[in-house]
């Protein structure tokens, strides 16, 4: 790698308010808070909305859709058609 051209790659937490997970990794992100790791070092820390403990892939739950709401609105919206 060329000198001087690349962002600092250094330890930064990255934490995941909604499911209070927070996980410690290497990365050129930067935050403007502060946190104090379990080893008792400080890291930058970065707040996301979503992460492996929150995302309905990974945990297995699914979010029950209304269909029959949709398909109303639908109807509402653009009429219901007849066979053509």
């Amino acid at each position: 790698m060329k000198p001087g051209i690349h962002p600092p790659y250094r330890p930064v937490v990255f934490r995941d308010k909604s499911a209070g997970f927070a996980f410690l990794t290497r990365s050129t992100m930067t935050g403007d808070k502060t946190i104090e790791w379990e080893d008792g070092n400080t890291y930058p820390v970065v707040d996301v909305e979503i992460s492996s403990a929150s995302h309905p892939f990974y945990t297995g739950a699914q979010r029950a859709l209304d269909t029959a709401g949709r398909v109303e609105r639908f109807e509402r919206r653009y009429g219901s058609r007849g066979a053509r």
